[in-house]
């Protein structure tokens, strides 16, 4: 069968070797949990819980009268300690509802419904009450990207999982295959979109297998076999790999009558319509060689970075924890990541709670983390080359850098999605992504100030 890709791009090592083996599995609770009031593009909620309120796991502590938002649920049954901003995974303080968690916890009993019967207006409905949100990083709230103004006639399911390192969604595609189907079809039937097509690299054949194995005899459901690169699991470059239509600059997937879907959000589709059930938890990868212990986790939102490493024994080679405290060597680990290696968030502490787009935490040994500070541009055009959007960060990089942000976007800063291949191939090891977010910094804030 063809494999099908799309244009530039670049090949990355795997390194899925660490995890790719490893079942899904549940760690304990944390004594905390930190539940960040916004997970997800869009307006911030305001908490519903005070200071000494007792919470049910499953309970929503966090609402917006807002369309563009997503509530949040209590991850756990406790008690709010404070309502408060605390530092999340991109460094900035966020309004979080803090929860002691209770020794005994009662199972969560989600009552079951026939999702098969449910109105593509029910389907919404719980899709937005279950906070449900973009759980590949992008994080944008699912029932907003399912009310598209124009017909949508395909689903893309973003199998690719294209990252090194990451295997979450690979092993779901595995462990929980009927369900991930069962969710692409809640979600078709919202569009109304008469095709689904699960878009899945060459390098999960067992996955390939698996899903295939489930659809045989299912109308208008495909497999795509595409090829191992990178970022093709970016929605305008899977859609081109999977159904070769171009989504124009500055344009969504809707214009050519796509919704791209993630792997991890259709299965919290199908658990909202299926069970009732909130997003209080996920799957992510544990992983890294510098981890003692890599493996997929089921991890309850709001959930500590550091409660996660104590739970999977550390820092490979370090003694063990004391006091709570983690032993981080730097001759044993260099960088701490929240998310992916290229669009991920290095991590200045270990207090960071799991979130709704956390798709992974990654331990490094310090031979893996480039320590050459950047220099000035070399002109060789490598970032050009392989940009996947056609764009010039070279000259996106150099405006920005001397405080010309309108001309670092005019060069198309605010069309760039951020996948680090610039910084990768870049000889001179320019941050060319930390320039980008800069730029869309200052332009969002300029055009905040004007519209006042």
């Amino acid at each position: 069968m063809s494999v099908r890709t799309f244009q530039r791009g670049v090949f990355l090592p795997h390194y899925k070797e660490f995890s790719e083996s490893e079942p899904i599995s549940t760690i304990s609770l944390p004594p905390e949990v930190i539940i960040p009031l916004q997970q997800h593009i869009g307006a911030p909620n305001q908490a519903l819980v005070a200071a000494g309120d007792k919470v049910k796991a499953g309970q929503k502590i966090g609402e917006s009268g807002a369309f563009v938002s997503a509530p949040v649920h209590a991850s756990v049954d406790g008690t709010v300690t404070a309502v408060e901003p605390r530092p999340t995974f991109t460094g900035a303080s966020v309004e979080c509802v803090v929860i002691a968690v209770d020794r005994e916890q009662q199972e969560p009993q989600w009552p079951e419904q026939d999702h098969a019967a449910l109105t593509k207006e029910e389907i919404k409905a719980a899709i937005k009450e279950a906070g449900i949100v973009g759980m590949g990083g992008a994080a944008f709230p699912t029932h907003v990207k399912l009310s598209p103004p124009s017909p949508i006639d395909t689903i893309v399911i973003n199998a690719c999982e294209c990252e090194p390192f990451l295997t979450c969604d690979h092993r779901m595609m595995l462990e929980r295959t009927s369900d991930l189907v069962e969710g692409a079809k809640l979600i078709a039937r919202v569009v109304e979109a008469e095709n689904i097509v699960f878009g899945v690299e060459i390098n999960k054949p067992d996955a390939i297998e698996a899903l295939e194995k489930r659809i045989a005899g299912e109308n208008n459901i495909s497999v795509v076999r595409l090829e191992v690169k990178y970022p093709q699991g970016s929605e305008k470059q899977l859609i081109k790999a999977a159904l070769d239509r171009e989504v124009p600059p500055g344009k969504l997937p809707l214009e050519v009558g796509v919704v791209v879907q993630n792997v991890a959000t259709a299965v919290a589709v199908y658990e909202a319509c299926r069970f009732n059930k909130p997003l209080i938890e996920r799957v992510l990868t544990y992983t890294g060689d510098a981890a003692a212990k890599p493996g997929n986790l089921r991890v309850r939102l709001g959930t500590p970075i550091s409660h996660v490493l104590k739970e999977r024994g550390g820092i490979k080679g370090a003694p063990p924890a004391e006091d709570g405290e983690i032993p981080m060597p730097p001759h044993l680990v260099g960088k701490v990541i929240m998310g992916g290696p290229m669009t991920g968030w290095a991590q200045s502490h270990l207090n960071s709670p799991i979130v709704k787009g956390t798709s992974g935490i990654l331990l490094f040994t310090p031979s893996m983390v480039a320590k050459t500070a950047h220099t000035d541009c070399v002109r060789c055009g490598k970032c050009v080359d392989h940009c996947p959007m056609f764009l010039y960060p070279n000259y996106i990089g150099l405006y920005a850098e001397k405080g010309s942000f309108d001309r670092a976007a005019e060069w198309g800063a605010m069309d760039c999605f951020e996948c680090g291949i610039c910084v990768y191939v870049c000889p001179a090891n320019r941050p060319i992504v930390q320039f980008v977010r800069q730029t869309k910094r200052e332009i969002a804030a300029a055009r905040a100030a004007k519209a006042k």
